[in-house]
């Protein structure tokens, strides 16, 4: 009875996590109300200890400790019990949290699964059958992955392209994600995924169309990623100070703006081909899908891909064939 309030506490902060997931305005209200059980938890224990509300102290008499004396049996259970039980579970939770994360926060482009990392590309089409295909891209990943994205790329398809341009020389440092891939031992984007066929075509944005403070968070996040954390990057982290605005404008430049202008490229070259590819940071996919149906777009068809798997030898990327929706 009295460790209660300890597995209360527990239970509290892992259901937490699916009200975080969906809506995070509801933490307070729910803490709130979390609050009100645990009171009324500790009042049911205080009317156990003392019979009738007639206080005394100490709360817990000898009476309630029984006669027991320390077991090693006790201890052995107690300990496999966290061991094989409890540790279990809240791991479990931990991962069916994050798994929750990934896929809601991502309209399901994005999902966590035991064999690792997978990303789902979606087939678009409209009446008059012009289709676009939404590949989910992530910046390291295996190589398989990206010959597979590659290697489903048509002859007659153009593929709008990511990828920041920076004509003006903005950037102190070049955007690299080397020292993660070889850290994790997986491929980066721009150097495996190399589509042998299709019209490519540039479609991203230039950095000058960034905010300052955007451009001043962006040197400071390539800074760290191509010389890794060390004296001189610490204090360039420890000396920033943003503006309180700088995450929103991260927000509209990193993804609203960058979404808008491949959108423009995608409607301005629709007369110009039937079949259209857009492999673009996963990220950008729900917001892309959304103004892609709000076209006339209707979702067809869908394919999984394994792009960073969790152990075992790496595969193919693909996971199968198109599947209809």
């Amino acid at each position: 009875m009295l460790k209660s309030p300890l597995f209360f506490v527990a239970l509290q902060c892992l259901a937490l996590i699916p009200v975080a997931v969906y809506d995070y305005r509801w933490i307070l209200p729910f803490d709130l109300l979390a609050s009100v059980l645990a009171l009324v938890l500790g009042l049911v224990i205080l009317r156990w200890l003392c019979p009738g509300w007639r206080f005394r102290w100490p709360l817990v008499a000898d009476s309630h400790l029984g006669t027991r004396t320390f077991s090693w049996w006790n201890l052995v259970a107690f300990v496999l019990l966290n061991l094989l039980v409890a540790l279990p579970v809240t791991l479990g939770c931990l991962w069916g949290g994050a798994s929750l994360a990934v896929s809601h926060f991502t309209d399901g482009f994005v999902a966590l699964r035991p064999s690792g990392v997978v990303l789902q590309a979606r087939k678009y089409i409209r009446d008059d059958g012009r289709t676009v295909v939404l590949f989910p891209m992530s910046h390291i990943a295996e190589s398989e992955f990206y010959r597979s994205v590659a290697q489903s790329v048509t002859s007659n398809s153009v593929v709008l392209l990511e990828g920041v341009t920076d004509s003006r020389n903005l950037l102190t440092n070049h955007i690299t994600y080397n020292r993660m891939a070889k850290t994790l031992h997986l491929a980066e984007q721009h150097e495996d995924f190399d589509p042998q066929q299709g019209r490519l075509v540039p479609a991203d944005v230039d950095v000058q169309e960034f905010a300052s403070n955007t451009i001043a968070v962006l040197n400071l996040v390539t800074l760290v990623h191509s010389q890794g954390v060390n004296p001189r990057t610490l204090s360039r982290l420890l000396q920033f100070s943003p503006t309180p605005e700088v995450e929103q404008q991260l927000l509209e430049d990193l993804l609203l703006k960058r979404n808008r202008h491949v959108l423009h490229e995608l409607f301005a070259r629709l007369p110009e081909a039937d079949s259209f590819i857009i492999p673009w940071g996963a990220a950008h996919m729900s917001g892309l899908s959304k103004e892609i149906q709000k076209s006339g777009f209707h979702l067809v068809a869908s394919r999984d891909y394994v792009s960073i798997r969790f152990g075992g030898k790496a595969g193919t990327g693909g996971g199968g064939g198109w599947i209809a929706r």
